[in-house]
């Protein structure tokens, strides 16, 4: 007997699922991933600008803003490093241009190094803001990146490098 109230027995519902999945798939690999971090950085400081107080603890806040930034600069060096090295794109955009799977380097610990090195800045930027709403920031970076960019790359990986990228992806872990 079919349930008025589940919404899965409605003609419409497929539609309306078809219809979002195809709006979301309009966003995958269309925003460059250091876009999004600026976008988002910017609402984070909308954010801290209404909520914190930034002469609190500057002892502790500006150090430790710093040490995240290093920390994300030489995630996102090392990867371009390795890439430069590899000889293959670092265009986030189009992920079926790239001709080798890097595995040396940082590769070894993240398989988005440079994802991860962007996530760090906004780390530190959330820090230097000191305000706990600023936080929201790296965990949106981090759940939109993994969605519209990190999903389709390893779907486009997949079928170029087959097997090979993904005895890859079994050993080393997506983000940390």
């Amino acid at each position: 007997m079919r349930n008025r109230h589940d919404s899965r027995n409605d003609p419409g519902f497929g539609v309306a699922c078809g219809l979002r999945d195809h709006v979301l798939n309009a966003f995958e690999l269309k925003i460059p991933p250091p876009v999004i971090g600026l976008l988002i950085a910017t609402a984070m400081w909308a954010i801290a600008y209404t909520s914190a107080d930034p002469q609190t603890l500057t002892a502790l806040r500006l150090p430790l803003a710093g040490a995240l930034a290093a920390i994300g600069a030489l995630f996102d060096f090392s990867a371009l490093l390795a890439f430069h090295r590899a000889k293959t794109t670092v265009n986030p955009m189009k992920p079926g241009t790239t001709s080798t799977i890097v595995r040396s380097g940082v590769y070894r610990i993240t398989r988005n190094p440079m994802y991860v090195g962007l996530a760090f800045f906004l780390c530190a930027w959330a820090a230097y803001l000191w305000s706990a709403w600023a936080l929201i920031g790296p965990l949106a970076f981090v759940a939109y990146i993994s969605r519209f960019q990190i999903v389709p790359e390893e779907k486009t990986l997949a079928r170029l490098f087959g097997e090979d990228y993904l005895a890859y992806k079994a050993t080393v872990r997506r983000w940390l």
